[in-house]
């Protein structure tokens, strides 16, 4: 839709609206009336002044995009928000103006309503006005700020003070697809009530089912869920995060979700020792190289994997493969019918590398769509659990990929395939995983994949500005402060030297957590309780979040010195157009910029790589939803592979968030967006280039990074 024909409709229906509920003084609603024209007039105001500022971007954001055939960009993706925005008001303002006298109209909640995406679109209008930035200060067809480094401190200040409660209030999810809107709803009362919990317990499941009973009073108060949503995000350590996002990797939810995923005849972990590998250069087979064990913070260590395989291959229950093992469960996860016959050895090969910020998950959490695609491709799948931050900082998780991808090729025939094509899939940090396993596979001379399949990798791991990261504002998955948090895990910042704990779940972790669930349960529903009979002992800090917006706008408009300190000193350097201020929270966050030069290193920001790292990478596909935060690292990575002339194609698909692949059960666009990531990788398998029995594609004969020179096999 045409954006002025947005505008125009959203100018008509606020003048109806003011016209309609300033009729008669004797108005049977009151204060609500009151706060309904008081919101429609500031919305008129919003979108008067935001239309010339759209027209400045639709103007010039394709020569941000890849080519013609691909548009995407954070600034499509600000406009993009924009209009939603818009059109859910238009849409209650109609209703507002012709349902004002009826019987059944609800005043307050509709005034509530309003409110909630008034200030949201007041929001959007600051966050437009920092992408003006960045659109005046980044060179031609740039979208990030690496070059200033001022103005990415900038965006981080604003990040830390600016009020971002009712992006996680009625306005939850506005900008994704309606059918995603339940499950984000559901996300963040489980992850507030799960806050409320944190501590209580030892274990996740522990947690869980007190957080469930602590639920219903952010059900039926949004503003509450949003006001301790925004606290969460801003100061919870990076523990609890870790804490929540393997909620997953339990044994009864994880149970849950293999009743509902595809039945697989192969299923199990193995242990890989530490033992030094030998493979083939790949530019004269005749020459080997060595490839050490993971080494990095506390020295050689196992790394763990897991085979997925829909059918049973050949060497896939071999004795030698069973020997690594961890035997929880079986090997086989299905018994052999007599009439399902052993299958030969796949030409095909898929390893996988999981995401979760690096800090979190293991393949456990990713099997749901791992089976799918064992059963679509027809290929067995080797998932690699690495190592997780803080405790295992970079780099010993690409250390552990790359061990894991050598291991693969040499001992393929136990995976039940003949390698003949090798595609390495991941999503997000799994995504950077893929990129620079490949580019250390370069640096070593050994064979590179076949192709790459990467949906919404993160190529640029520090807190710079672009238009797409700003979205860490709004998006309920993915804040700013707690990619933030990730980031310095993964760098090292807060580094001690332990050896993690092992991942894998047992049986006696399982039954703690069911021997304490009644225990949790009456606890539980006692405080839920207790909530509703006594508003009073929910949080100060909590209860001030419920004010309504409308006295935010006020209070925002009226002097830039009430935002408080940090809001102040962030305005300073942040200039606003005159008489427009945007809204502050009462509890600002502390984002600091990422500080460790590490983040700048090319084997963890791939973006920053230089071109000798580049060149020689297999085929890379990414696939990148239109409203992740994350999206211009996809397009920037895109463009500098293609500027060297190698081979990258970008698929953007819409209204969808960053972790879509996660999501593949929930709805028909996201399960879209997965096959599109199974028709790339098909594309990786399928390609015309001729296999080859050993390393397929030159590279480099020079050793890489701790790499040793080659030797005569």
């Amino acid at each position: 839709m045409d954006y002025t024909v947005v505008f125009a409709a959203l100018e008509r229906v606020c003048e109806d609206n003011i016209s309609v509920l300033s009729g008669p003084s004797d108005s049977p609603y009151g204060p609500a009336t009151d706060r309904l024209v008081a919101c429609m007039k500031e919305i008129q105001e919003h979108g008067r002044a935001l239309e010339p500022v759209v027209a400045s971007f639709t103007a010039v954001y394709h020569h941000y995009d890849l080519d013609e055939q691909t548009p995407g960009n954070g600034y499509r993706t600000l406009v993009k928000i924009l209009h939603s925005c818009l059109l859910y008001i238009i849409h209650k303002g109609r209703y507002v103006a012709s349902n004002y006298s009826g019987a059944f109209f609800r005043a307050e909640h509709n005034a509530s309503e309003l409110e909630a995406y008034c200030g949201a679109l007041c929001q959007l209008r600051a966050m437009l006005h920092l992408a003006q930035g960045l659109l005046g200060s980044n060179e031609h067809g740039q979208l990030f700020a690496m070059q200033d480094g001022e103005l990415s401190h900038r965006f981080v200040q604003e990040y830390n003070s600016m009020h971002k409660a009712c992006f996680y209030g009625r306005c939850l999810g506005f900008q994704f697809s309606p059918a995603l809107r339940p499950f984000f709803q559901t996300i963040v009362i489980s992850m507030v009530s799960y806050g409320e919990t944190y501590g209580k317990q030892e274990t996740g499941v522990g947690m869980a089912a007190l957080s469930l009973l602590t639920s219903g009073k952010y059900v039926i108060d949004p503003e509450l869920r949003g006001a301790e949503f925004e606290r969460i995000t801003q100061n919870l350590d990076l523990q609890f995060w870790k804490s929540f996002w393997n909620v997953t990797e339990s044994d009864i939810l994880s149970g849950f979700t293999k009743l509902a995923s595809t039945p697989v005849q192969v299923n199990f972990t193995l242990t890989v020792p530490p033992v030094t590998l030998r493979l083939p250069l790949a530019s004269d087979p005749r020459l080997s190289t060595t490839v050490s064990p993971p080494v990095a913070h506390w020295g050689p260590g196992p790394v763990l994997m897991r085979l997925v395989s829909y059918e049973l291959r050949e060497g896939q229950d071999s004795e030698e493969l069973l020997a690594f093992s961890r035997g929880d469960p079986g090997p086989v996860a299905t018994p052999r019918l007599p009439w399902r016959q052993k299958q030969p050895r796949s030409p095909w090969l898929l390893i996988h590398f999981h995401g979760g910020g690096f800090v979190a998950q293991t393949s456990r959490s990713h099997e749901h769509y791992l089976r799918s695609w064992s059963k679509e491709l027809g290929v067995p799948i080797l998932s690699v659990d690495y190592s997780l931050s803080p405790e295992a900082p970079f780099p010993r998780a690409l250390e552990e990929c790359f061990y894991a991808y050598s291991w693969a090729l040499n001992n393929c025939h136990l995976l039940g395939s003949t390698a003949e094509r090798v595609c390495l899939a991941g999503d997000s940090a799994g995504g950077n995983l893929c990129i620079t396993v490949s580019m250390r596979a370069l640096a070593y001379g050994i064979r590179v994949p076949d192709g790459i399949m990467a949906a919404y990798p993160a190529t640029l791991l520090t807190t710079d500005a672009s238009p797409a990261r700003l979205l860490t504002l709004i998006d309920p998955l993915l804040p700013l402060s707690v990619l933030a948090k990730c980031l310095s895990a993964y760098a090292g910042d807060d580094f001690q030297t332990l050896q993690p704990v092992r991942r894998h779940g047992s049986l006696s972790a399982l039954g703690r957590d069911t021997a304490m669930l009644l225990g949790d349960l009456t606890q539980g529903a006692s405080s839920w309780l207790q909530s509703f009979l006594d508003p009073s002992r929910v949080p100060s800090r909590v209860r001030r979040g419920t004010r309504s917006l409308s006295e935010s706008c006020a209070a925002s408009a009226g002097t830039a010195a009430s935002a408080g300190t940090a809001a102040a000193d962030s305005e300073d350097q942040i200039h606003y157009p005159d008489g427009f201020r945007p809204l502050r929270s009462e509890s600002p966050a502390f984002v600091r910029p990422t500080p460790s030069p590490v983040v700048r290193n090319p084997f963890v920001s791939p973006l920053l790589a230089p071109a000798s790292l580049l060149r020689g990478l297999p085929p890379v596909h990414i696939v990148a939803p239109a409203l992740d935060a994350l999206l211009d690292d996809s397009v920037m990575f895109a463009k500098k592979l293609r500027a060297l002339g190698q081979r990258v194609t970008l698929t953007v698909v819409e209204d969808l968030p960053h972790g879509f692949l996660s999501l593949a059960q929930i709805c028909r666009e996201t399960q879209s967006a997965v096959d599109v990531c199974m028709e790339r990788m098909r594309e990786v398998f399928q390609s015309g280039d001729p296999p080859g029995p050993g390393p397929t594609r030159p590279g480099p004969t020079q050793p890489g990074p701790n790499g040793p020179s080659p030797t005569r096999p």
